[in-house]
């Protein structure tokens, strides 16, 4: 019985690696901790992963906050620097007129309205 194990052990590859590294305490105890700090610890990868994809939803936000500050900064500049803009805004949205002027607003009618056909 002994000798069949012999034979066993000596022509299986798999029983050799499994004898040299998975029983080794060492390749156990490495094993572990990679799987402690990949799953469970409070600074696992996936949490960190998870983290950084927040990072970069923050950074795509402040860059599009960024060009608008910027969008609207140069529409007032140009809206305070040139009368004749501060003008058309204020009639535009406003509906400012000049002292001998006539505005006339124009509302439709929705429920006469048809809705297009797709």
């Amino acid at each position: 019985m002994k000798e069949l194990i012999k034979e066993i052990k000596q022509k299986s590859p798999a029983l050799k690696f499994l004898q040299k590294y998975v029983v080794n305490k060492y390749f156990v105890t490495v094993f572990l901790f990679l799987i402690w700090m990949v799953f469970f610890d409070n600074t696992s990868f996936l949490v960190v992963n998870e983290l950084n994809g927040e990072i970069n939803k923050y950074t795509e936000q402040l860059d599009y906050y960024k060009k608008e500050y910027k969008k609207n900064d140069d529409f007032y500049r140009k809206l305070m620097d040139n009368k004749s803009e501060k003008e058309k805004f204020a009639r535009e949205n406003y509906f400012m007129k000049k002292p001998n002027e006539e505005i006339f607003i124009l509302v439709v009618d929705s429920s006469n309205l048809k809705p297009k056909p797709d």
